[in-house]
């Protein structure tokens, strides 16, 4: 069951994964709480996001190379 979760939440993302969900949740397991099944996609789909507007940043500045001020 866990396994139809998992793809459920790559799935809603619609992108590959961006993030690494071992050292995601060893990171809320370090602040003492739980990751739940579908924050992992979430926050691929935030990610992605986030790099999707540093690319229009990236090109209105008129560069091919993102850099920190574009995220």
């Amino acid at each position: 069951m866990a396994k139809a979760k998992k793809k459920a939440a790559k799935k809603s993302a619609g992108k590959d994964p961006l993030i690494v969900a071992s050292k995601v949740k060893a990171y809320i397991k370090s602040k003492g709480l739980m990751t739940s099944s579908d924050s992992l996609g979430a926050l691929n789909a935030k990610v992605c996001a986030l790099i999707d507007e540093a690319g229009k940043r990236t090109k209105l500045n008129r560069r091919s190379t993102v850099k920190p001020q574009d995220l």
